[in-house]
């Protein structure tokens, strides 16, 4: 297994901007991690109306994921779509071997801050940043494969 990238967007699963992800790493596999959505039929079937259909989608819990990771052993080009932050954290210390984190989106809410265009985060959000940062994990903003990277040390 190959992960070729991992991605922040707490839309995980929507139309155009995957396919389009999908492509540019050409991408076998995703894994949509996440312990809400793992158990949500109802948001599963939503999102499954726009998978790739050139990719085989997985949904696992955060712990599912770490372990099935673990015990990967096809040659695939895998795709790891997170809703957070903290759940790319945990999956982290959990052992999953991320070096870099495409932020794509994670929506305005109160008490987050805007730091680029699909990006808003708050203080909590800010730290994780950091905690990965200091794990050696470059992060950084862009919405699509031919987007130019945006101001990603807004990030810490």
């Amino acid at each position: 297994m190959k992960l070729i990238l991992t991605r922040i967007d707490n839309r995980l699963i929507h139309g155009q901007v995957l396919t389009e992800w999908c492509e540019y790493v050409q991408a076998d596999v995703v894994v949509v991690a996440n312990d809400a959505v793992a158990k949500d039929h109802l948001r599963k079937s939503l999102m499954k109306l726009s998978e790739p259909k050139t990719v085989t989608t997985y949904y696992y819990t955060l712990e599912q994921t770490i372990q099935v990771f673990k015990a990967w052993t096809a040659s695939q080009n895998v795709v790891l779509l997170c809703e957070t932050p903290q759940d790319v954290l945990q999956l982290v210390q959990g052992g999953i071997p991320i070096h870099q984190v495409n932020v794509g989106n994670m929506h305005m809410a109160p008490g987050k801050q805007r730091i680029a265009t699909s990006v808003a985060i708050d203080e909590n959000d800010r730290e994780v940043f950091q905690k990965l940062k200091a794990w050696g994990i470059e992060c950084e903003i862009r919405p699509m494969p031919q987007s130019t990277i945006e101001k990603s040390d807004t990030l810490y």
